[in-house]
């Protein structure tokens, strides 16, 4: 505190400060840092003891754990002036292990020199370290650190003018509720503001058992016109994320199969079953079936969604793009859904599940950013990556995996935490087209992303709409190197027809303030184009493509906006004639051959029609062209091309088949990072199962009290024949038995030999009436059978016949209560 008091000399060294050159000055913290204290006051003493006189007096603060000071000399203004906090993505919840980009930034063309940034708990002040929610990342170094005494907190590295910056923030653990995150912003030196109004964000936990437990109402759409998106799937599934069990081979994502459909049509939803092309999806990865199930619903859908699968499961981006398709939705079909299958995995799938991307001001969501979980489908029991198969009979509901699933699952935690997201997808719009019922704009960025390149190209002007040319184009919106737009304008001179709107009296472009490079840090770096293909076509006019890969994704995290395929038409000067051949469009090319490097890839067609005159077609069905991966630098081994996939390990049921590839030479510098062999499931048919029984049971006692009788012993079925196995043996045998003479005197004896051919005759009579009458006995019919002692796996039933009366005579063993058993539910659990 001795420190802090300071004399004249550090009070006319502080005013001299503040009159002075504003570098050099950011935020303070009144945190300790005695270390730092130390080193200042042995340098310089008296512009310590100015500088504490002039933050104490400009910025009071309380004392706590970690407090914000500003080295500012005014009070704290009202307002956020245009200086806004956002969260990439715009979400009202987090979920807890999730990283989300926060930006702060200036409206142009303002600008501020220093910040803090904290998370604290809801409610709480930040006056110990238990208050403060998940941790911040840094981004860029050079321009962010953390508070050297306040670890919790973000600030800037050097005070200077700046318009943006941006952090990673982890979302805390589960159970943690809601989260404040709170900004300041010192504009200058006697200009400064904090948490007000944008500088205050506020996210609660997202439970993600909710979609599960409550289905969603999805409410009627108001927007006008139609909107197109792109949909771009980031794959986070690896074995730095999900170390526990991660497969060695063969991780991929299956193609991604969607569409945007109305409410009347649902692909898949959590507490529902999985559909015949879910499951298909779900087990083997194939979206041919889904894909069918789409197509059939008819006007409930307007776009097929589809993007190639992704192997392996985790790629670098800047290795290769990642997969990404493109979509529409108008006002009945506002919904998007899509799934795809994590594999190798039983059932295990992500997806998006009716997607509303209509706005409740009737326009259309600008950008959705969500990660993903993954579900299971219902259909196979497996809890591990690599299990058998084992269907699920019956079937079961979709619902999402949890970490308490199966102490075997890759997933599990005995804590019960939450999974850390296996994926991310993100859903921008593109473009807009048709009258829009809300015209208002989100802001600049939204307008030029609206005017995408192939809709400036296109000429779809009303031929009854009679314009001015073009105006100049407008001065840049930004003065700086900040993006901002410009505009041009025309005006109608005549309408002729009024029932045909005359669009297109405004367009804009993207632009920087004069002066600026045209790099900044969110640029592409992207390779050279490869060389055009063969034109589609032999006569006439065709299409022809080209492609480049993105060799280095922004500084700033954003995604890349630039083309890697280009397609145009190409004509053939010969003219088609009755001996030309019709064919199919080109199909999808193959992957490429190489993994690094230059390589060469293939694609197919078929003919559709031979030629008229019956002369032989002489187009070609193939075509290869050379392809582009990245450089080999890090990947210096040559290998030989996949061998064909081995038998299947087993020879029925569900197995696995395997191919290799070798080193075509020795490495030279490092080790080669590419795998050299693959797995993946076979299924064969049905396997025949044997029919298994129990051991013998003991032998009965003899049926005669006298004379021959004979003895039996059973035994059950435990489990029928399948598939073609063996047939079950006798469950009864029978043998003689022999005891004493029976006494020829007994009246009683004489008239059973008398009888018994009788007996014998009526013998399936006699079983069946109320009262069976054996050998000196009266006994009761038979009982129903009991329940089954099990539900599964094999139980067993019972049946009684009780004696009811003894003749005289007779010997007791003889008239004993008799009991029957057999086998039941041998179906296995």
């Amino acid at each position: 505190r001795s420190w802090q008091m300071g004399g004249d000399g550090g009070r006319e060294e502080g005013r001299r400060k503040e009159e002075g050159d504003e570098r050099g000055w950011g935020w303070g913290w009144g945190c300790g840092g005695w270390g730092l204290r130390v080193a200042l006051v042995l340098f310089l003493p008296l512009t310590i003891s100015g500088f504490y006189e002039e933050t104490r007096d400009a910025a009071p603060r309380t004392d706590g754990f970690c407090n914000r000071i500003v080295r500012a000399q005014g009070t704290r203004r009202d307002g956020n002036s245009g200086f806004s906090l956002r969260i990439e993505g715009h979400p009202e919840h987090y979920t807890p292990g999730s990283t989300y980009r926060v930006t702060l930034s200036a409206a142009t063309p303002s600008y501020f020199r220093g910040f803090t940034l904290i998370a604290l708990k809801d409610g709480e002040d930040g006056d110990r370290e238990q208050e403060y929610a998940g941790n911040f990342q840094i981004i860029d170094h050079e321009d962010t650190q953390f508070m050297i005494n306040c670890p919790y907190a973000v600030t800037e590295s050097i005070p200077r003018r700046r318009t943006r910056i941006q952090v990673f923030w982890r979302a805390p653990p589960a159970g943690t509720g809601c989260v404040i995150l709170k900004a300041s912003i010192m504009q200058k030196r006697i200009i400064w503001f904090q948490d007000d109004g944008n500088f205050t964000k506020r996210l609660c936990e997202k439970d993600p058992n909710a979609e599960y437990a409550t289905e969603k109402p999805i409410p009627d759409c108001c927007a006008c016109g139609t909107a197109k998106y792109r949909l771009t799937f980031y794959g986070n599934w690896s074995e730095k994320t999900h170390p526990k069990d991660y497969p060695k081979y063969a991780t991929h994502w299956s193609a991604i199969i969607g569409a945007s459909h109305s409410k009347n049509y649902i692909l898949w939803e959590y507490g529902g079953y999985a559909s015949d092309g879910v499951k298909q999806v779900a087990e083997w990865g194939s979206p041919v079936k889904m894909e069918e199930e789409i197509r059939q619903k008819g006007d409930d859908i307007l776009t097929v969604v589809k993007a190639k699968a992704q192997w392996p499961a985790w790629q670098p981006q800047n290795v290769r793009a990642a997969p990404s398709a493109e979509f529409s939705v108008d006002q009945n079909r506002h919904l998007m859904s899509f799934v795809t299958m994590l594999g190798p995995s039983p059932d295990w799938n992500v997806g998006l599940s009716a997607e509303d991307l209509c706005t409740k001001d009737c326009g259309w969501v600008q950008r959705v950013i969500q990660d993903l979980i993954p579900w299971d489908a219902g259909t196979d029991n497996g809890v591990t990556y690599l299990s058998p198969n084992q269907p699920t009979a019956p079937q079961e509901r979709i619902k999402p995996l949890t970490s308490l699933d199966h102490p075997r699952s890759p997933f599990y935690d005995p804590e019960g935490g939450p999974i850390i997201p296996v994926s991310r997808v993100v859903i921008e719009r593109i473009a807009r087209k048709g009258d829009q019922c809300n015209i208002q704009p989100d802001n600049v960025d939204d307008i030029v992303a609206d005017l995408s390149p192939e809709e400036k190209d296109e000429d779809d002007t009303p031929e009854t709409c009679i314009y001015s040319n073009w105006s100049q184009w407008s001065a840049c919106s930004s003065s700086t190197c900040e993006k901002g737009k410009r505009m041009r304008q025309r005006m109608l001179k005549a309408q002729l027809d009024l029932s045909v709107p005359c669009p297109h009296t405004q367009d804009f472009e993207p632009c920087m303030g004069p002066g600026c490079q045209d790099y900044d840090v969110s640029t592409c770096m992207m390779s050279e184009w490869i060389s055009w293909s063969p034109c589609s076509i032999s006569c006439g006019m065709g299409m022809r493509s080209r492609e480049r890969y993105i060799k280095q994704y922004p500084e700033d995290g954003s995604l890349c906006q630039l083309p890697t395929e280009e397609t145009e038409k190409c004509s053939v000067n010969e003219e088609c004639t009755p001996s030309t051949c019709f064919v199919t469009e080109w199909g999808e090319w193959e992957v490429c051959s190489a993994t690094c490097g230059m390589g060469t890839k293939r694609r197919h067609r078929m003919i559709k029609m031979h030629p008229s005159d019956g002369s032989l077609c002489k187009v070609e069905a193939e075509q290869t062209e050379k392809c582009l991966m990245p450089d080999c630098q890090s990947i210096p081994c040559l290998l030989t091309l996949w061998s064909e996939w081995s038998d299947c390990s087993v020879t029925c049921g569900i197995g696995m088949r395997t191919r290799q590839r070798m080193l075509k030479s020795p490495s030279e510098v490092g080790e080669c990072n590419e795998e050299l062999e693959q797995i993946e499931k076979c299924m064969l048919p049905e396997c025949p199962t044997d029919c298994m029984v129990t051991e013998w049971a003991d032998w009965s006692e003899c049926n005669k009290s006298c004379g021959k009788g004979h003895v039996i012993r059973t035994r059950m079925i435990k489990l029928e024949p399948q598939f073609g196995g063996a047939l079950c043996p006798e469950t009864v045998q029978r043998k003689k038995c022999k005891l004493r003479k029976c006494s020829r005197g007994s009246s009683d004896e004489k008239r059973r030999r008398k009888e018994a051919p009788e007996r014998r005759r009526n013998k399936q009579t006699r079983e069946e009436s109320d009262l069976l009458e054996l050998t000196g006995c009266r006994m009761r019919s038979w009982t129903g059978w009991t329940d089954c002692s099990k539900f599964c796996g094999g139980g067993i039933q019972e049946r009684y016949m009780v004696a009811k009366r003894r003749y005289r005579g007779t010997q007791p063993t003889s008239c004993r209560d008799k009991k029957e058993i057999r086998a039941c539910s041998v179906h296995p659990c």
